[in-house]
C-alpha cells in the first residue's frame, strides 16, 4: 500500500519520520552540521541504513519547499518497499518458479518506472533496487508505472552482490544484459531466473556482473550501439516469457 512522496523538513518533523517507522529514501544533511539533534538525526538514519547526503547550504535551500530545513532535509518514498522474501512467496503463492528483475545503476525514475512497468506486464514476481546509486519509488517513477507499483511488489537491499549469493544458494540463476554476452537466443532462461539490468550509461556494475550465471546480448543491427535500460529490460524480458511459455 502506498503514500504520497514527501519532503520532511526541521529537525523534530524528520526525527518522527524515522520513529514513526516511515520509509525514507534520503536524508540531507547541512555539511559540517553537527549539534545535538542532528547527530539524534543521523543515529536513526544510520540504524535504518538511510542513504545520507551532505551538501552545501545553496543545495539544501533549494530542495527547500518551507525554507525552514534547518539543516535536514528528509526525503520519503512514495510507495512502501516490500522484502525480498514477499517477493518469492509471491512466486510460491503462484506455484510458478520465481522471475525477478534487479536493477543496479538505474537513477532515472522513468527508467525505473517504464521497468516496473515491463516487469509487471512480464508476469516477473518483484524487482529488487540497491539503496545506494539507485533512484528510489518517488512520485515520478509511481506515476511513470502506469499503476503497476501497486502490484509489482519493490525491495530495497544493502548489498545487490549479497542479495544475488543469497538467492543463487536457494536456486535461482542470474542472467545479466551485457554487451559481450552470449546472445539470448542462444541461452537456456527457463526455470527460476533474475534479470540483472544496468543503466545504459555505465551497465551493470563489475563486481555484479561477475557475480550473475550468465550475460545475454541483444542482437542489434543499427548504427550505435546501446538501448535504453527500460527497453532492453523489455526486450530481455519477453525472451525470458517466451521460453518459459515453451515457445
Amino acid at each position: 500500500m502506498g503514500y504520497e512522496e514527501l519532503k520532511i523538513e526541521g529537525r523534530n518533523a524528520v526525527l518522527e519520520a524515522f520513529r514513526s517507522g516511515k520509509t525514507i529514501d534520503k536524508l540531507f544533511v547541512l555539511d559540517g552540521c553537527k549539534d545535538g539533534p542532528v547527530c539524534t538525526i543521523l543515529r536513526e538514519a544510520k540504524k535504518h541504513d538511510t542513504v545520507i547526503r551532505y551538501v552545501d547550504r545553496e543545495r539544501l535551500d533549494g530542495l527547500s519547499e518551507t525554507k525552514k530545513h534547518q539543516g535536514v532535509i528528509a526525503v520519503a518514498a512514495a510507495y512502501a518497499y516490500a522484502e525480498v522474501e514477499d517477493i518469492l512467496a509471491a512466486a510460491r503463492e503462484k506455484g510458478e518458479p520465481p522471475f525477478l528483475f534487479v536493477l543496479d545503476n538505474i537513477e532515472d525514475p522513468h527508467n525505473l518506472g517504464a521497468i516496473i512497468r515491463t516487469a509487471n506486464l512480464a508476469g516477473a514476481h518483484g524487482v529488487i533496487i540497491p539503496k545506494r546509486r539507485a533512484v528510489g519509488l518517488t512520485a515520478t517513477v509511481a506515476k511513470t508505472s502506469a499503476g503497476a507499483l501497486n502490484y509489482t511488489p519493490v525491495a530495497k537491499v544493502t548489498n545487490l552482490t549479497a542479495t544475488i549469493r543469497e538467492l543463487q544458494a536457494q536456486g535461482i540463476w542470474f542472467v545479466c544484459a551485457d554487451m559481450d554476452g552470449t546472445e539470448m537466443y542462444d541461452l537456456d532462461l527457463r526455470g527460476p531466473i533474475g534479470l540483472v539490468i544496468g543503466s545504459e550509461g555505465e551497465g551493470v556494475g563489475k563486481l555484479v556482473r561477475e557475480n550473475c550465471d550468465f550475460a545475454a546480448s541483444i542482437p542489434m543491427k543499427g548504427d550505435i550501439d546501446s538501448l535504453n535500460a527500460s527497453v532492453a529490460a523489455g526486450v530481455l524480458a519477453y525472451e525470458i516469457v517466451r521460453q518459459r511459455r515453451g515457445k
